[in-house]
């Protein structure tokens, strides 16, 4: 059977699961993630699903299901509270222990299971040996994202959240447990600075704000985190795990910050806002999983990945969104590709950040959350621009785009988002898909896909499509 291609976003176009946790168990990838909505006005509304993948087949995505429904914590069986950012850690006894914090409290909670993907049960909280639980104890700070690593008998936590301005809140906390995966043996400690305590640290512009990750690359312990600046994915390096970290690098910015390849670097190339994720090898390819935002608000975010390169001093670059990021390579240069796989979106005169602009484009989705509707891009005014990134052409004579919405416009067929115009497309008002076919050379050679649409109304794009005929 042919592999499925690896996309970006790598799960369905209605599923919205951030904060992703990749790890490999046994022959397969599994994502640990919270859950928004479609719609969502609020962060984290769902209960926690898993998704895995064959670690030979980072296409081929499957739903293993609800593993732990938010009233299943003794502190919200009235399903009030959210479930925030978890991760997951294999204990020394072979179980698999699933780290919490919920929206409205400040402990961490911990779920168990035999398998992956089963269904996991409560736990406990975590303690000290007194029985206090952490984040209770005079002089505690807030818990909040936590992240797991185990060796032998020992799981370091890493929580933390920090904002501009709040000194209350000092930076990333490690803190030690016991076998029981729950009893501080180690009360926790600062490894790595907030920005209200970053100045001559290394620190200083990308200082912990939230999302701490771990992870353990030779005798390398890697903490990944959200920055200041929530668009980007950085990482520190340390020794021991319970060391002062230094501040590596970005490591991917689901805005696309930094990147000079394509663009200037201090030009936003993509709506983002707040992120997190984490880095994991499959195979002998190491990957950086974060997520985007859609629909215009902060509150739908979906999950994507990109391959990174570890060099041999323990750097690692930052890489670039695409729409390509599992896939091994670009994605064929033929066939029909979805408007919700855009990586790039802005407006041509005014690129933006953060998300939130009312008039600008925007993946989104027809129905309601859970519906398996695909999504496309809607909101598309004078000058917004969409662009596809990776595809391996060849002969390719024809475009086609599948459209729809109130305008009369035309769409610039570009391999750059400032490049030469290579074809146009001339909309006409619809309120339902119209397909539109035009003559377009576009150069062989791995090529980007470059849409910008000039003068009136307001339509959407579901599709496009590279003809070699």
């Amino acid at each position: 059977m042919a592999k499925k291609l690896g996309l970006n976003p790598y799960l369905p176009s209605w599923e919205y699961i951030p904060d992703g946790e990749p790890y490999v168990f046994g022959d397969r990838v599994y994502v640990y993630g919270s859950h928004d909505f479609y719609n969502g006005h609020v962060f984290c509304l769902g209960d926690y699903v898993c998704w895995s993948a064959p670690v030979d087949d980072l296409g081929n995505w499957r739903y293993e299901g609800v593993i732990y429904p938010k009233t299943t914590d003794p502190l919200n069986t009235d399903g009030k509270m959210c479930l925030y950012a978890p991760d997951v850690t294999v204990g020394p006894d072979g179980r698999y222990y699933l780290y919490y914090v919920l929206d409205h409290v400040s402990v961490v909670s911990v779920a168990v299971c035999d398998t992956p993907a089963g269904k996991y049960e409560f736990y406990g909280y975590v303690h000290y040996e007194d029985g206090t639980r952490l984040g209770e104890k005079p002089g505690d700070e807030p818990q909040f994202d936590p992240g797991v690593l185990t060796e032998g008998d020992r799981t370091y936590l890493y929580t933390g959240f920090c904002g501009r301005g709040d000194k209350s809140r000092t930076g990333t906390q490690a803190t030690v447990l016991g076998p029981d995966m729950l009893t501080i043996i180690e009360a926790p400690k600062i490894v790595a600075p907030g920005s209200e305590y970053s100045a001559g640290t290394g620190f200083s512009g990308h200082a912990f704000f939230e999302a701490p990750s771990i992870r353990k690359i030779g005798d390398t312990y890697y903490l990944i985190y959200s920055s200041e600046v929530m668009h980007e994915l950085c990482y520190a390096t340390a020794k021991k795990p319970t060391d002062k970290f230094t501040y590596g690098g970005v490591i991917v910015s689901n805005s696309d910050m930094h990147i000079d390849t394509y663009k200037p670097a201090d030009m936003p190339a993509a709506y983002g806002a707040n992120n997190h994720g984490s880095i994991v090898q499959i195979g002998s390819q190491w990957y950086i999983f974060y997520h985007r935002q859609t629909n215009g608000t902060w509150y739908s975010r979906q999950g994507c990945a990109e391959p990174i390169t570890v060099l041999s001093d323990g750097t690692i670059p930052q890489v670039e969104i695409t729409s390509c990021g599992l896939n091994g390579g670009p994605l064929p240069g033929v066939g029909e590709y979805a408007g919700y796989l855009a990586c790039n979106l802005f407006m041509l005169d005014n690129p933006r950040m953060y998300v939130g602009d009312a008039h600008c484009p925007k993946v989104m989705q027809d129905g309601r959350d859970g519906d398996e509707e695909i999504g496309y891009i809607g909101n598309i005014t004078d000058k917004a621009t969409a662009g596809f990134k990776y595809f391996d052409c060849k002969g390719v004579k024809k475009v086609a785009l599948t459209c729809r919405g109130y305008g009369n416009g035309t769409f610039e067929i570009k391999t750059a988002w400032d490049g030469p115009v290579l074809g146009t497309v001339t909309l006409q008002y619809t309120n339902v898909w119209e397909r539109y076919e035009t003559e377009c050379n576009l150069p062989d050679g791995v090529n980007a896909i470059y849409l910008t649409y000039r003068d009136g109304g307001n339509v959407s794009l579901k599709s496009f499509e590279l003809i070699t005929e």
